[in-house]
């Protein structure tokens, strides 16, 4: 069963690579399918790739990355065991100079890639989805939910199964006092740990 699975992935992640459902493929290096486990009962939904992703060619390897990967560990996820896609497949970004700044996708952008992770979702049906962000929860719930109000306990998704929100790593990137950023740390590791009781 989960050779068709992963069969299907596969097919899908390749029908991905030549996505023109938006414009932002135009300027993007490559569409950046989600990875890890086709059987997963953990599936992690971010925003969209940034620049080292879109580089890359896989989520979450940049610096939020390295921040998400620093997190689950701390809460006794393997990152080898999980699921982890965007909500956007492309990068969307200004350019400064040589440098590419991240651009947040808008609502129209956020519901042409809702297909690729209705998709995602299908076939790797997790026993638990968390939504990384307000992006990654407006594309599972299809609708803006408020993160604070929102955040450590479950929901129930539309069709089915059971997600948790809780913020994006790179929000922990952009806090300039430390203190305040080490104790949303130990706040978001909190939220995983969470998530994994309910495995």
């Amino acid at each position: 069963m989960v050779l068709n699975v992963k069969a299907a992935w596969q097919r899908l992640r390749a029908e991905a690579a030549e996505c023109t459902r938006c414009d932002l493929y135009r300027e993007a290096t490559q569409t950046v399918f989600g990875e890890g486990p086709v059987d997963a009962a953990l599936l992690f939904v971010g925003e969209q790739p940034g620049d080292q992703e879109d580089l890359a060619g896989r989520p979450f390897v940049g610096p939020a990355g390295k921040v998400f990967d620093r997190a689950i560990a701390a809460a006794g996820i393997d990152r080898a065991e999980v699921y982890v896609t965007n909500a956007v497949k492309h990068f969307k970004f200004e350019r400064r100079g040589k440098r590419r700044i991240h651009q947040k996708p808008d609502a129209g952008e956020i519901k042409a890639c809702r297909w690729w992770l209705g998709q995602e979702l299908e076939l790797v049906k997790p026993r638990v989805t968390v939504a990384l962000g307000a992006t990654a929860a407006r594309a599972l719930f299809g609708k803006v939910m408020a993160i604070g109000k929102e955040r450590g306990r479950p929901h129930i998704l539309p069709g089915d199964g059971e997600a948790w929100i809780t913020i994006h790593p790179s929000y922990l990137l952009r806090l300039d006092d430390r203190a305040a950023a080490d104790a949303e740390f130990d706040h978001f590791v909190e939220d995983l740990k969470a998530v994994k009781a309910r495995l």
